[in-house]
């Protein structure tokens, strides 16, 4: 595996002999790689010719400081994991490179990039998401983009980008990868305590209530009332648990479509997110109130 650190040695390598023409996937990460990023390098390595993946601690994607300053950095421990995971590439851009002196544009995303997580970290998260990314994007120039279920939002900001900008990639959308005992894989659950970890899986057991609420027949303000007592009893309050349509992260209404359970919450020192879909009712059901 080759390690680049500028734009121009990244668009010079996928134009070697080598390279030139074949199918390059992308694999955007922000490092402390884990199981649910090693998927999605090992899904691309399945479906392309050359897969690159990014290692960029986004700055502007970081609506508090000593979270930014916290994150897990491990750049030889990252590249040993990807190239064992088929990753040829390794773009690891420093703060400069992406955002060059007197950088003064946004790409900003409306309408799913404002409720829920945006209305929790603030616009200037998801301009961050949607800058960085489509610099990436430009800087790769990848026929597939692979990106986690986990992170659900922000997938929906990114297929709007691609889609209003006609961005000629596909984005591929891998399942969350989870811990034996149900704990999404995050970079931030290393920095949670042993007693947190354990309550951490508060958030897994709240969406599943949720969900079997739906199922039993609740509506979707009833189910996420039970998810959300459910949680409190675990010690865990959320900062949001929503049961929302998927591609505008607005309020679910109608279960005959497909559905999302979103959670938020702070356990300890750390925030964490998850969510889990909902497949769509029978269109004859009726909700109880």
């Amino acid at each position: 595996m080759h390690r680049v650190r500028t734009i121009e040695g990244i668009r010079e390598a996928l134009t070697t002999p080598d390279h030139a023409g074949r199918r390059i996937g992308l694999v955007p990460t922000m490092g402390a790689l884990h199981e649910g990023h090693l998927s999605l390098i090992r899904a691309a390595r399945r479906d392309c010719d050359v897969v690159v993946v990014s290692v960029f601690v986004n700055p502007t994607q970081f609506n508090d400081q000593g979270d930014l300053a916290a994150y897990p950095r491990d750049e030889e421990r990252d590249a040993h994991l990807a190239s064992r995971a088929g990753a040829d590439l390794l773009f690891v851009p420093d703060v400069d490179q992406m955002y060059p002196p007197g950088d003064s544009t946004t790409v900003s995303v409306r309408g799913v990039s404002e409720p829920l997580e945006g209305a929790q970290r603030g616009v200037g998260h998801f301009d961050g998401v949607a800058t960085v990314v489509t610099k990436l994007f430009i800087a790769v120039g990848p026929d597939v983009a692979y990106f986690g279920q986990k992170d659900a939002q922000q997938v929906a900001v990114v297929q709007r980008l691609v889609a209003d900008l006609a961005l000629p990639v596909t984005i591929e959308v891998c399942p969350t990868v989870r811990e034996p005992d149900g704990l999404a894989m995050s970079s931030r659950n290393v920095r949670l305590h042993p007693a947190d970890r354990q309550r951490a899986l508060a958030l897994k057991v709240g969406l599943d209530r949720a969900a079997a609420a739906i199922t039993a027949g609740s509506a979707p303000r009833e189910a996420e009332r039970q998810g959300t007592a459910t949680m409190m009893t675990l010690g865990v309050e959320p900062e949001y648990l929503a049961v929302v349509d998927p591609a505008t992260f607005l309020p679910a209404e109608d279960l005959t479509k497909p559905a999302l359970a979103v959670v938020a919450a702070p356990v300890g020192d750390v925030r964490l997110i998850d969510n889990l879909p909902i497949p769509p009712r029978d269109a004859g059901r009726t909700d109880h109130p």
